[in-house]
C-alpha cells in the first residue's frame, strides 16, 4: 500500500513539474517586463518602483523597464494595464490611489477589483502636512484655527484628485470642520514645487516628496498622518495628537493585469520579497520614509478590498468628487 502511494505521490509530483504554469514560472522572464508606473517621475510611486524594480532586474537577470504614464490620477496607465495581455510581461506599481479612484469618478474605464490581480505592496507611505513658510502657522491647532476663521483662504496642492494627499487633507478638512481650496496637480513632484515655490500654501504630501524641501527650509512641515511619529523626523507630532481619530497612511503597490497565471504572480511576489530584504533597498526606501512593507498575493487582495470600502466611505464623507 505504501508503494503505491508513493508511486502516486511521484507521479502527481512529475505531473506538476511539467504543468503549463509550473514551466512558465520557472522560465519567466524570458524577456524585459515593462513597468508601468501610472505618475510622472519624481513622487514616491516613481521612487518605491525605480528602487525595487532595479533590484529584481539584478536578481533575475531580465530588465524591468520602468514606463512613466501619468494622468488623471492614475486612470490613464491603469488603463493601458488593464487591456494589456495576462502574461506578466506588464505590470503596474500604484498606490492606494487606485482603489479611491472609482468612488471619485463618474465611471472609470476599467473595473478595480476585478480587471486587476494583486502581486504584492512595496512600501507603506505616511503622509505629512507641511505648509509654506510664508503661512503664519506652527502647529496643527495654528492651522486648523487659520482655516476656521478664513474658510477657503488655504491653497494646498496634492498630487491629482482623489489622491492620497488629496483625501488626507480632505479628511483632515472634513475632521476639523475647515474649508480649504484644493489645487490638484499631475503627481506629487510638481505637487511639492508648486508649494515649495509659493503657488499654493499647504499639502499632505508624502513624506518623501518632500524631504528636499523640508531640508532646504522651503517647506516647514507641522504633522504626520500615522497614529505614531516617524522615525525620520520623530520631533514631528502626528495630527492625531490634536484631531482625534485621525489617521491615513498608504501603500505602492504591484499589480497585473487579471488573468495573469498564479504561478507568475507567485515568482514576482517572491522577487519582491526578496527585493525588499535586500538591506541597500531597505535603507534607500526608509532615507524617503517608505516603509518597507510586504505581503502575500492573498493578505494583499484582502487590503485592496479593505482599502477599496474605506475610501469609500472617506469619500461618501468628504463628499469627494471628480467630475
Amino acid at each position: 500500500m505504501y508503494r503505491s502511494i508513493s508511486s502516486l505521490a511521484a507521479v502527481v509530483a512529475g505531473a506538476l513539474m511539467f504543468a503549463p504554469g509550473f514551466v512558465i514560472a520557472q522560465n519567466y522572464p524570458v524577456k524585459p517586463v515593462r513597468v508601468i508606473i501610472p505618475w510622472p517621475p519624481g513622487g514616491s510611486n516613481d521612487i518605491a518602483g525605480r528602487l525595487v524594480m532595479q533590484k529584481m532586474s539584478e536578481n533575475v537577470g531580465q530588465q524591468f523597464v520602468i514606463d512613466n504614464r501619468g494622468g488623471a490620477s492614475g486612470i490613464v496607465g491603469s488603463d493601458v494595464v488593464a487591456k494589456s495581455p495576462a502574461d506578466g510581461y506588464v505590470i503596474m506599481v500604484h498606490s492606494t490611489t487606485h482603489v479611491s479612484n472609482p468612488h471619485l469618478y463618474s465611471k472609470v474605464p476599467y473595473d478595480t477589483m476585478k480587471d486587476f490581480v494583486g502581486i504584492a505592496p512595496l512600501a507603506r507611505q505616511v503622509g505629512m502636512l507641511v505648509v509654506h513658510p510664508s503661512l503664519p502657522v506652527k502647529t496643527v491647532k495654528e492651522f486648523i484655527d487659520l482655516g476656521r476663521r478664513q474658510p477657503n483662504a488655504i491653497t494646498y496642492s496634492s498630487s491629482g484628485n482623489g489622491s492620497f494627499v488629496h483625501l488626507g487633507m480632505a479628511l483632515l478638512n472634513s475632521m476639523s470642520n475647515t474649508k480649504m481650496v484644493h489645487v490638484p496637480y499631475k503627481g506629487g513632484g510638481p505637487a511639492a514645487v508648486a508649494i515649495s515655490s509659493g503657488e499654493v500654501q499647504a499639502m499632505m504630501a508624502t513624506v518623501g516628496s518632500v524631504i528636499p524641501h523640508i531640508n532646504s527650509k522651503r517647506l516647514r512641515p507641522i504633522a504626520v498622518t500615522s497614529e505614531e511619529p516617524i522615525s525620520q523626523f520623530p520631533q514631528v507630532p502626528p495630527i492625531a495628537a490634536t484631531v482625534k481619530g485621525y489617521e491615513f497612511t498608504a501603500w505602492i503597490g504591484a499589480l497585473a493585469p487579471a488573468g495573469v497565471p498564479r504561478p507568475i504572480v507567485d515568482r514576482l511576489n517572491a522577487e519582491i520579497h526578496k527585493a525588499l530584504k535586500d538591506k541597500g533597498v531597505a535603507d534607500k526606501l526608509s532615507s524617503q520614509t517608505l516603509d518597507p512593507m510586504f505581503m502575500t498575493p492573498e493578505q494583499f487582495a484582502a487590503r485592496l478590498k479593505s482599502d477599496y470600502d474605506k475610501y469609500a466611505k472617506v469619500i461618501r464623507e468628504t463628499g469627494a468628487r471628480v467630475d
